[in-house]
């Protein structure tokens, strides 16, 4: 298979980039709608623009439970590779990187006889957070993106495994985003990764698992170390969903998201010892980065005499979680506090400068291997496979947000009555503005549409 397929693949993409104008590209991809799937949701146009010597696939896939990368590279290995290439020819790029975990036997096996000369597969380490776009950087190419600095800045471009897949469908047949592949998780009936239209609702999702096996269950949109608290099952599912999760009401995971600031600051005012463990093991600041999660605990207590600098490091904090969910040893979050500190600090317009330091020499053995932060976290009873499955589904009805991005929200061009079919553009991107398209995701009758959203029924 391997040398008639690479021959095949390279027909394919020469013939695509032959029918392109590189010039034009990033604006196609911002029509398009896409913009990263691995939780950010930084429209993919912009990066298109940069120029660049490496084009890195983040396919960690570091959060625990989360199986969708993984198994979208063992089936569409091909029209990853391809999408790779797009965005190297965009940017100039001579040389591929797709990153990933030494686990993913089937995406290594669909990947490697598809390789052309200047892309590699890097195997990772299985640790957290193996899959944060700086610590990924810095694995796979030992390059350190600096404190409060983007990738670009030193020659790196990454993207996530569908962000590429969208580009290549995008640029291939001209297919708009219109569906996500997340993985539903946890106390479920029947755990799986599947695709799904956008707009439809957790609830919708639930079902397709076969609903909660629990009495109480509690919602998680994402992974367990970064995903954020579900406290509206009628919420849909946007561009940059990776997963649903189903765990007790009490489970230490979502007891913890619900603790309010209040309580986060007191514990931190009377618990915390300042024994630096969350520092050591900060992925940030083992490779160099100035920031300090202890003194931040205490700087948030004494702000009037904190060092600047130290307050200002909270910005570059990436909310990984391993000083909340692993570090600590007596249930304090400096990420919480983090955040209260960069909502503070970017109302005031402050901007953290700091240089890179001395790289831990521990650093590659200060990760936390994957088996253990499942058994700290309590995780073993709700963690499965999740099968990817091949629904041939479609809801009643889906919700759009205008705005599923980083970014500035879309412009609506249809109003209530139109009739729509799944791909057709629904709003514009926003002129001079960070801003992507939204499309219809399924076929029907447009029913509402507000400042924020467009709602379509089916039929």
């Amino acid at each position: 298979m391997s040398g008639s397929a690479v021959i095949l693949q390279e027909q394919q993409i020469r013939a695509v980039l032959q029918s392109l104008d590189l010039n034009t590209l990033p604006e196609k991809v911002r029509q398009a709608g896409i913009v990263g799937a691995g939780g950010a949701g930084f429209p993919a146009y912009v990066k298109l623009q940069a120029k660049a010597e490496i084009y890195l696939v983040n396919a960690a896939e570091c959060e625990p439970m989360l199986k969708v990368d993984q198994q979208l590279m063992a089936q569409h290995a091909s029209q990853l590779i391809r999408g790779l290439r797009y965005g190297m020819a965009a940017t100039g790029a001579r040389e591929g990187i797709i990153a990933l975990k030494a686990k993913y036997q089937p995406a290594i096996a669909a990947l490697e006889p598809l390789l052309p000369e200047n892309v590699r597969i890097h195997i990772l380490p299985d640790v957290y957070p193996a899959g944060d776009e700086v610590i990924t950087i810095w694995q796979a190419t030992g390059r350190r993106v600096p404190p409060a600095a983007l990738p670009i800045s030193i020659g790196v471009v990454v993207n996530n495994v569908q962000t590429l897949l969208n580009l290549a469908a995008a640029l291939e047949t001209e297919t708009p985003v219109t569906h996500r592949t997340l993985t539903i998780n946890g106390a479920v009936r029947n755990p799986m990764t599947v695709t799904v239209p956008l707009g439809v609702t957790f609830r919708d999702v639930l079902t397709l698992a076969g609903g909660a096996t629990i009495p109480d269950p509690a919602f998680i949109n994402g992974g367990p170390m970064m995903g954020k608290l579900v406290t509206d099952l009628d919420a849909p599912v946007t561009k940059t969903t990776g997963g649903l999760l189903v765990l007790p009401e009490d489970h230490l995971i979502i007891q913890r998201r619900k603790r309010s600031d209040d309580a986060i600051l007191n514990m931190a005012k009377t618990v915390c010892e300042q024994c630096g463990l969350c520092t050591e093991l900060c992925p940030r600041h083992i490779i160099g980065h100035e920031l300090p999660p202890h003194l931040l605990v205490r700087a948030m207590n004494y702000q009037q005499v904190a060092t600047p600098s130290i307050l200002l490091s909270a910005l570059t904090c990436s909310e990984c979680s391993v000083c909340e969910s692993y570090a600590c040893p007596v249930e304090i979050s400096p990420m919480r506090i983090n955040q209260l500190l960069k909502k503070q600090l970017r109302q005031q317009g402050a901007r953290y400068q700091g240089e890179l330091r001395q790289q831990d020499p521990m650093a590659e053995y200060r990760m936390v291997p994957i088996k253990r932060l499942i058994s700290r976290l309590n995780l073993e009873p709700y963690y499965h496979e999740a099968p990817f499955t091949d629904l041939s589904w479609q809801p009643e009805s889906v919700t759009l947000p205008l705005q599923q991005h980083i970014g500035v929200a879309a412009e609506a061009i249809v109003q209530p009555g139109d009739q729509v079919v799944t791909g057709q553009c629904m709003a514009t991107p926003k002129a001079d503005a960070l801003s992507v398209g939204i499309h219809a995701s399924i076929s029907g009758r447009v029913t509402s549409v507000t400042p924020t959203s467009i709602t379509i029924n089916r039929g």
